[in-house]
């Protein structure tokens, strides 16, 4: 049973629907190896299907977990315009149906897929939007329904399509997941290049297992089967001469949110250059490499996420930053790049002379340290307005209790000093990049709805890296929080100038603010705007509480 694929010119890849009509043929000629559904609608309102394969017909997800039975996770066609991993997988899928010793080498572990995530942009073919790629002849496109990438909304979950994946992916919590997709950018001499969950951030022994044992395995295995592969190659420079950094993946990515639910997560990326039916090629090595070390290590590594969803540490990393000053090396097969006139303009052009191949030591930035952390609190309250992230807590299966009643509580909550979004909307947000926070503590009144999130649990760090504000991709950065920015009262100058000279002598301390406030901003004085807006808004009788105030408060 030959896929689109095999059976063309090895240039073409499957439709939408030729994919779904294969897998459900597949799963009619062998229930006891596949079990084909849908899990949701997209956008577009397209039903979104996942499989399952496993050697002994065991599919239920109860069964499953309760024999902790190792679950590989394979995503495919996120971006549709980067199809080959849906190729592979339709291959894959038919090999353990037909092939019994490649069935039986599977032991215990359970094959899970997701054939084509992005089934809305699927259906969008073309072959004009992928503009530096060699084939195949026609792909979909890389925005879903409501144009959004997907591989950003992990996090925000804008598309029902994300909400389903979201859903999805906390219930079935599968120990090693690769999302297939396709680069973009330098020239070099792999067909396959490699974005990993990022071992420091990953963190603790999982962490270090995924450096020091799985990935060395990986890539020796990737050589030893024709197809050597690199990091990601993400140029500290113009060229990866002067060295690459690795890829910190957020949770907006597929492997950065694999890593809050401690998923060690693979991105790899087939270079864009190359021929279609190359980059299928090694995809397949590198999903079959990523299945077999599951298959023999996957007690180990159930062991380590078991450990680090146990973790109750007293500090929480919520940020990172690469260090800079410690890069290790990478043995690195490149092109030399070299420099020349453009003939569209006055600049010079970067471009590389595949007739001068290298082969040298190149600086690998892959350590990244936390810059930020908090102090462990035992629980956080989100009231009960903030819907939107009480939704997207409870698609993650973050444990939490509805309060009945009413309750004064001792809480640390952030005044929010200052924000900076980005200059243009991003995936449908308006990003704040800057974020500068001023821990306060208070007793406030936690009331009947709101929702207590405790931290002894097992999707702790889901919490703790969406609710706390300076996570990368915390709620607040995305804008969830962003009417308690934003000041509700106001005033006229001609009638406030006089009240605030009373406010001035009836509040000495904010009587002392205005006074360092003048010596700060001495150029600010002659601005009758700014000088009021400082007393109005730093004043004790016209203070709105929840103006600038962080809305979850952390009870420590």
């Amino acid at each position: 049973m030959l896929t689109p694929y095999e059976k063309g010119n090895r240039n073409q890849t499957t439709t939408h629907a030729d994919c779904i009509a294969y897998y459900r043929e597949l799963s009619l000629k062998y229930p006891k190896i596949l079990r084909f559904t849908e899990i949701g609608m997209s956008d577009a309102g397209i039903p979104i299907h996942m499989g399952i394969v496993t050697a002994d017909g065991v599919f239920a997800l109860k069964d499953i977990q309760d024999q902790q039975r190792p679950i590989f996770f394979n995503n495919n066609g996120i971006h549709p315009g980067e199809p080959e991993g849906v190729d592979v997988c339709m291959a894959l899928v038919r090999d353990f149906c037909t092939q019994p010793e490649r069935l039986a080498a599977l032991g215990r572990t359970v094959f899970l897929f997701i054939p084509m995530y992005n089934v809305d942009g699927s259906h969008n073919r073309a072959n004009t939007s992928r503009v530096n790629q060699e084939g195949p002849e026609l792909f979909g496109f890389r925005g879903n329904a409501r144009n959004l990438d997907l591989n950003r909304d992990f996090i925000k979950c804008d598309s029902v399509t994300a909400q389903v994946f979201n859903r999805f992916f906390a219930a079935w919590d599968p120990d090693v997941m690769v999302d297939t997709h396709t680069s973009n950018g330098a020239d070099y001499s792999y067909t396959m290049t490699l974005i990993h969950t990022q071992a420091d951030k990953l963190g603790g022994e999982l962490g270090a297992f995924l450096r020091d044992t799985m990935l060395p395995a990986m890539f020796a295995q990737m050589e030893q089967r024709g197809w050597p592969m690199c990091p990601y190659v993400n140029p500290v420079k113009d060229a990866p001469d002067d060295g690459i950094a690795e890829f910190l993946e957020t949770p907006r990515f597929s492997t950065g949110y694999a890593a809050l639910h401690h998923t060690i997560g693979f991105m790899p990326e087939t270079h864009m250059l190359k021929p279609f039916a190359d980059r299928y090629e090694s995809m397949r090595a590198l999903v079959e490499t990523a299945l077999d070390f599951t298959i023999q290590h996957g007690d180990r590594i159930q062991q380590l996420r078991r450990a680090a969803k146990a973790a109750r540490p007293r500090e929480w990393p919520v940020h990172w930053q690469m260090d800079e000053a410690n890069p290790s090396t990478f043995r690195f097969r490149g092109y030399a790049a070299k420099y020349k006139p453009s003939v569209l303009g006055t600049y010079s052009r970067l471009y590389y002379d595949r007739n001068e191949p290298w082969e040298r030591n190149i600086a690998y930035y892959n350590r990244f340290n936390a810059d930020v952390t908090v102090q462990a609190p035992r629980a956080y309250v989100v009231p009960a307005a903030w819907r939107e992230v009480i939704e997207r807590l409870q698609l993650n299966g973050v444990k939490m209790e509805e309060l009945t009643e009413a309750r004064a509580q001792e809480v640390r909550w952030y005044h929010i000093r200052h924000v900076s979004p980005r200059p243009n909307a991003y995936e449908g947000h308006m990003y704040h990049d800057e974020v500068a926070l001023e821990p306060r503590t208070a007793t406030v009144t936690l009331k009947a709805g709101d929702w207590w999130i405790p931290l002894d649990q097992e999707k702790a760090r889901y919490a703790v890296e969406t609710l706390e504000p300076m996570g990368h991709d915390s709620f607040f950065r995305w804008g969830f929080f962003n009417a308690v920015l934003e000041k509700k009262e106001n005033f006229s100058d001609y009638v406030f100038e006089d009240h605030a000279a009373e406010l001035l002598a009836t509040e000495p301390e904010l009587a002392a603010r205005f006074e360092q406030w003048k010596k700060d901003h001495p150029q600010l004085l002659s601005s009758q705007e700014a000088v009021l807006n400082f007393i109005y808004a730093n004043c004790a009788r016209y203070h709105e509480p929840e103006w600038r105030r962080y809305p979850v408060f952390a009870v420590m």
